[in-house]
């Protein structure tokens, strides 16, 4: 027997939504993308669409999200993997023509474990700028403690085998 289960957000009802979508879609920030006093949206295809960050972590922050109240990446089917590269692609050219950064953070916050706050997947696309932070060596890694960049060089103590084949591979990296 196939068992069906529906999210319901903490302290949410398990209602439907007013467009018969998903349960408490109405109390979703990303669920509401008709509401411009709560999404700019820079574009959209038919499953996802670009959103600008209400709290840019740099000018130009945007967020890919999909049209479907879903909570995980792992949960994407293949149709909407395509159409949020696509719309990445999109994003990048438009901040490339605006605001000329030399590169990009792309991140997922999957889990309130890895800092989300909305139970709606979306995708940042930060752009960011040569000295923009004071040493942004590590980009992501740094988001965890224990992940010093000034450590990833240094020769292991002798003995550790496995550390010394580690670095060896570290340095090898082109």
């Amino acid at each position: 027997m196939r068992r069906i289960f529906s999210w319901v957000r903490p302290g949410g009802t398990g209602r439907r939504s007013a467009d018969g979508g998903n349960p408490d879609a109405d109390a979703c920030l990303f669920c509401r993308r008709e509401r411009p006093d709560l999404n700019r949206i820079m574009h959209e295809n038919k499953t996802f669409y670009i959103r600008y960050d209400n709290f840019p972590a740099a000018e130009g922050h945007v967020e890919i999200v999909p049209k479907r109240h879903v909570e995980s990446f792992f949960q994407l089917t293949t149709r909407e993997l395509k159409d949020a590269y696509s719309l990445i692609r999109f994003a990048r050219e438009n901040i490339d023509e605006q605001h000329h950064p030399d590169g990009y953070t792309i991140g997922v916050n999957e889990g309130r474990a890895a800092g989300r706050t909305i139970d709606h997947l979306h995708i940042h696309l930060i752009p960011r700028h040569h000295n923009d932070v004071a040493d942004p060596r590590g980009g992501i890694r740094r988001a965890v403690p224990n992940c010093e960049p000034d450590t990833w060089t240094a020769r292991p103590e002798p003995g550790e085998k496995a550390a010394e084949d580690l670095a060896g591979a570290h340095r090898g990296r082109t």
